[in-house]
């Protein structure tokens, strides 16, 4: 499975489910929706910007073009995930709801997987790889087969 993928569908229910929750939310206690949708959308950029900070230390190849292509994904994978949530565990949203999700729902949802994705990209690629503090084998110091005399150990 190419990387694109696994990053673009894990993104895109990600936040299906992040919307089907806040609209359920703003339906069962709607004073409580803005303390809500401030969460959720902190924790969406984080989750975005943590996933692609670790594939950045870790020194994945070719992050931008994965990024991009999982974001664009994500977006077109969430409006119907998102449209079927509502409808489902919320307040029977019909196929009507789908082109406002697949248009402007989408572009949002991309930009909010491209945008934490690119700043996690720039931390991660500043942070040293795993494995870089320690020593390895070339780099070790010879064991010392001399005594202080400066004969060899026999």
């Amino acid at each position: 499975m190419p990387a694109w993928l696994l990053r673009g569908l894990g993104m895109a229910v990600l936040h299906g489910a992040a919307a089907t929750i806040l609209a359920k939310i703003a339906v069962l206690r709607p004073t409580d929706s803005t303390v809500s949708s401030s969460i959720v959308i902190a924790l969406l950029i984080g989750a975005a910007a943590l996933w692609s900070a670790i594939d950045a230390w870790l020194r994945r190849t070719d992050l931008g073009r994965t990024w991009f292509i999982a974001a664009l994904v994500a977006g077109v994978v969430s409006a119907p995930l998102t449209v079927i949530g509502k409808a489902v565990f919320v307040d029977q949203t019909g196929a009507s709801a789908l082109g406002e999700a697949l248009t402007g729902g989408a572009a949002f949802t991309a930009l909010m997987v491209l945008i934490p994705a690119g700043l996690g990209m720039f931390v991660g690629g500043r942070l040293d790889p795993p494995g870089a503090g320690k020593k390895t084998d070339e780099s070790r110091p010879a064991p010392d087969d001399q005594r202080a005399s400066g004969e060899p150990a026999g």
